[in-house]
């Protein structure tokens, strides 16, 4: 099993990242996926979630409005799209597959927002 993330980096405020991640090993498209951030010396937080079929979507009041989980079944591929980025967006954002009781996780990407 394996969940690769990619796209992070440096922006400034008010810029975009599309961070990607790639799923090999496990049946993806019955899987919600989830992008979630950790900030220095904070627990990690759910960012947002989308179903197995992209019928159901859900954002943290923090991001709604700005980012947008999306999701390529035939690709095994979640998006998020992150614009008008904030300082407070600072963190390391994780992809997550969920199934019932099995639960994958990735090793995370940085994503730097500053001037």
């Amino acid at each position: 099993v394996q969940l690769v993330e990619s796209g992070g980096g440096l922006v400034q405020p008010g810029g975009s990242l599309r961070l990607s991640c790639a799923a090999s090993g496990f049946p993806f498209s019955r899987y919600a996926m989830s992008w979630y951030h950790q900030a220095p010396g904070k627990e990690r937080e759910m960012v947002a979630t989308i179903s197995s079929a992209s019928s159901y979507i859900y954002y943290s009041d923090s991001v709604k409005g700005r980012f947008t989980i999306s999701r390529d079944n035939a690709k095994n591929t979640v998006y998020l799209q992150m614009n008008s980025l904030k300082p407070e967006d600072t963190a390391v954002y994780y992809c997550n597959a969920n199934y019932g009781v099995s639960r994958h996780w990735g090793q995370g990407t940085q994503v730097t927002v500053s001037s």
